[in-house]
């Protein structure tokens, strides 16, 4: 058990540490991470070039060394092809010439091998004639090349070496038959090297130096280029998000305007059938009585009877004929209510005094008509929605309110055209006003079919109905 929550818990820190990860920008992410692989480059490629700097300085300076060696310790020794060992006489002149003069202001110690391991000569007395095992860099020398090293003394007799804090330069050379250039026998010297070592160290900060400078110089400019493509991909994808919340936004209008025409058309097939029942009741209450009290009176005895008198028989005509007439009358006006005038020529101006006209008309009512900012044209659903909105608000503030201080507002608005209709009654309570009436539901359902809005304010200074309609949204459509 402690096994498996001590991996769950590394898991849940693996997964937050790389969403902390992805959260950070791309820049971001090329900057740690690309900074932590150029530290890396720079360090290997920096030590490796110091490293062949190194090699390179150590080698010649020891080339150099053991040149000069050679040329003065070479004539001092005998015949190492056929003498293995040295006499007092050739270790007294390399005594005398290793202790003065510039050999000794360089050489810190001085070994003359041979290629058993023995060591045939060292200014160190204690090491003449002491046998070693032969290292790998005796016998690379033996194979006939020069190893030189600085300050890395490992060797086995060389603890005086090590124990005098001073920067050596230990040099292998070879020692060649002159004549067959064969290696008779090998020359290690220490050579104290404070120059040396200063040159070195600043061949090394020149090369780490010079390895730094470009590192980062070409870290800057991979920089800048991720800087650039991660500011054009941040503003695109600004730009991509700000698309998505427009597009977000419109479907969600979508949506909306799609719901409400949905309830609209769903709404529909009630509201024709109200509406066909409202026409069969004012045929059945208005032209109807009347033709029936005509036809009442035609089957009077009245005028079927022959005692009637003239006057009396035209009495009941004229009375037969003036409730004719007045049921003619109401189903014209039942016809001028469901017949539209022809407004597709018309513009909004005459579409709204057509219909205040009509209105006064048949009520003897005053309507007022303010205009401001007229559309010059308007598709036709438009304006059959206005003229009826207009027609249907004005009946009903003359039915509801008597139409007192009855008014008709046009304005245009962020290009939305709004109309209002008011009347300054004793007003209403709207939230009491049921959904099915059929008016309001009408106007409402009318307005929102064309994606426009409706609103409906009542107190008891007065009503406002107020319906508006998106005229780009209309023409695009």
């Amino acid at each position: 058990m402690p096994v498996l929550r001590t991996n769950q818990k590394y898991k849940i820190s693996l997964v937050g540490l790389i969403a902390r990860w992805n959260s950070q920008s791309l820049a971001r992410q090329f900057l740690l991470a690309g900074g932590l692989v150029a530290l890396c480059a720079m360090i290997v490629v920096g030590a490796f070039v110091a490293s062949l700097i190194e090699n390179a300085v150590t080698r010649n300076s020891a080339a150099t060394t053991a040149l000069y060696v050679d040329s003065v310790i070479a004539p001092l020794l005998p015949d190492m092809q056929t003498t293995q060992i040295l006499d007092d006489s050739v270790r007294q002149a390399l005594d005398e010439t290793l202790g003065q003069g510039a050999l000794g202001n360089r050489l810190f110690s001085f070994r003359l091998w041979r290629n058993d391991g023995t060591v045939l000569y060292s200014n160190d007395k204690n090491l003449s004639g002491k046998q070693f095992p032969l290292s790998n860099d005796l016998r690379l020398a033996f194979s006939g090349q020069m190893v030189a090293k600085f300050n890395r003394i490992d060797d086995v007799e060389s603890e005086a070496e090590r124990n005098s804090g001073k920067p050596l330069l230990e040099i292998y050379n070879p020692v060649l038959q002159p004549w067959s250039g064969k290696v008779v026998a090998v020359s290690e010297f220490y050579e104290v090297a404070n120059d040396f070592e200063g040159s070195l160290n600043q061949a090394r900060l020149l090369s780490w130096l010079v390895v730094a400078a470009f590192t980062m110089t070409f870290f800057a400019l991979l920089s800048i280029i991720v800087l650039r493509g991660s500011r054009t991909i941040d503003s695109q994808r600004e730009a991509l998000n700000g698309r998505i919340g427009e597009l977000s936004a419109l479907l969600r209008q979508n949506e909306a305007l799609r719901a409400r025409v949905q309830r609209a058309t769903q709404r529909s097939a009630s509201l024709n059938e109200s509406y066909l029942r409202r026409i069969g009741a004012d045929l059945h209450d208005g032209p109807a009585q009347l033709i029936a009290y005509a036809s009442l009176r035609l089957d009077s005895q009245t005028l079927i009877a022959p005692t009637t008198q003239p006057d009396e028989r035209e009495a009941s005509l004229k009375t037969i004929k003036s409730s004719l007439d007045d049921a003619m009358t109401e189903i014209r006006g039942i016809c001028s209510g469901l017949m539209l005038p022809h407004i597709e020529t018309d513009t909004l101006t005459d579409l709204l005094k057509r219909a205040i006209r009509a209105h006064e008309q048949r009520t003897g009512v005053s309507v007022a008509l303010s205009l401001d900012k007229t559309p010059a044209d308007l598709s036709t659903s438009a304006k059959i929605c206005i003229y009826r909105f207009v027609q249907e608000a004005l009946n009903n503030g003359y039915r509801h309110a008597g139409g007192i201080g009855q008014k008709v507002a046009q304005s245009s608005e962020d290009g939305q055209i709004i109309v209002e209709v008011v009347d300054k009654g004793q007003g209403f309570d709207t939230n009491g006003v049921a959904p099915q009436k059929l008016g309001l539901a009408g106007l409402r359902d009318r307005v929102e079919s064309l994606g426009g809005t409706f609103q409906l304010s009542s107190s008891d200074r007065g009503t406002t109905v107020r319906m508006s309609l998106n005229i780009e949204e209309m023409e695009q459509a």
